[in-house]
């Protein structure tokens, strides 16, 4: 028997159009009707939900970067709960990092207009709300870098921070590859994501 996701709240669906519009026309180019009409909505009702777009704008960028570093951190747990052995226990940093780039590539393809709302619109939020998400990502950036570490212990700390941007560049860059239709289907984009990110840090 399988279990259904549950299906999306209103609130999730305004967020996932607002992501949606904001990465296809811009932050400013992008009214709060055209978000209402693409829920099934009338604008003003979405004040009900939100206080306005600077605020749905905030809630995408900061809880992705939050939904970022807990999943990672989660991952991370796992992998030390499931470790038992002292081969096991020699063989986790790698495990950890297969776990952490399926991660990442999950969201890299899954949320891409996110990516693209971080590149253009960050500037837009409030200043407070901006430094959470600077915040949110080193606490991200240095999960992964202690596991490179972990694996590549003759890197400096400086080369590990590097790859791992790099690589972070190199997942990100799925709003670039085209239309989701012109891509070679998702389980083979995912499989050479996942092989160029292991390329990158194999490097080192």
């Amino acid at each position: 028997m399988t279990t259904q996701a549950p299906a999306p709240t209103r609130r999730e669906q305004i967020l996932a159009e607002a992501a949606r519009l904001f990465a296809e026309r811009g932050f400013h180019g992008v009214g709060v009707d055209e978000i209402g009409a693409a829920v099934g909505i009338s604008g003003p009702g979405l004040y009900r939900h939100f206080a306005g777009k600077d605020a749905m704008l905030a809630e995408l960028l900061v809880g992705i970067s939050e939904r970022l570093l807990a999943g990672g951190k989660q991952r991370v747990a796992q992998a030390n709960r499931s470790a038992g052995s002292a081969a096991e226990a020699a063989a986790e940093p790698a495990a950890v990092l297969d776990s952490l780039i399926d991660g990442h590539i999950d969201f890299a393809l899954d949320d891409r207009p996110l990516i693209t709302l971080h590149d253009r619109e960050l500037g837009q939020l409030r200043e407070s709300d901006r430094k959470l998400v600077r915040q949110l990502q080193r606490q991200y950036v240095e999960l992964w870098v202690d596991v490179v570490r972990a694996l590549r212990p003759d890197a400096s700390e400086g080369q590990a921070r590097a790859a791992v941007h790099a690589v972070f560049g190199l997942l990100n860059s799925t709003p670039h590859l085209g239309s989701t239709h012109s891509l070679p289907g998702r389980a083979a984009t995912a499989a050479l994501l996942r092989r160029l990110a292991h390329g990158a840090l194999g490097a080192l």
